[in-house]
């Protein structure tokens, strides 16, 4: 059975940064693709950042290119995310996601999701 345990989420203020980290059991992690997604107060969840199985590709929403960085380390079947520069529309809940394939650049969600972390920023 996949479980995936988010954590590091919290209140920051506008400008700051927090990192969190997500992680797997109940999988061979090192052979699957892992992504963020979040879900903001009254959106559809969106796909936040993906990183391909050996770590050799990630890729990012247009919204937090260049703030947010995706890394993982399979030795300790972790994955984590890096926020930072974070805005007030940053805020929502955190998906840690796996068992998608990726298409090219685009991250297809696959079946197992973590229970999710809350981050609010004020402003």
């Amino acid at each position: 059975q996949v479980q995936l345990v988010e954590a590091g989420g919290g209140l920051v203020q506008a400008g700051g940064s927090l990192r969190l980290s997500c992680a797997a059991s109940g999988l061979t992690f090192s052979n699957y693709n892992v992504a963020w997604y979040r879900q903001r107060p009254g959106k559809e969840r969106e796909f936040v950042a993906v990183i391909t199985w050996s770590g050799d590709r990630t890729y990012y929403s247009d919204s937090v290119k260049g703030r947010f960085t995706i890394t993982r380390d399979n030795a300790n079947n972790a994955v984590n995310l890096q926020m930072t520069s974070l805005k007030p529309e940053d805020a929502a809940i955190y998906y840690c996601t796996t068992g998608g394939p990726l298409i090219g650049s685009e991250y297809r969600e696959g079946q197992s999701w973590g229970q999710g972390t809350q981050v609010t920023v004020s402003s």
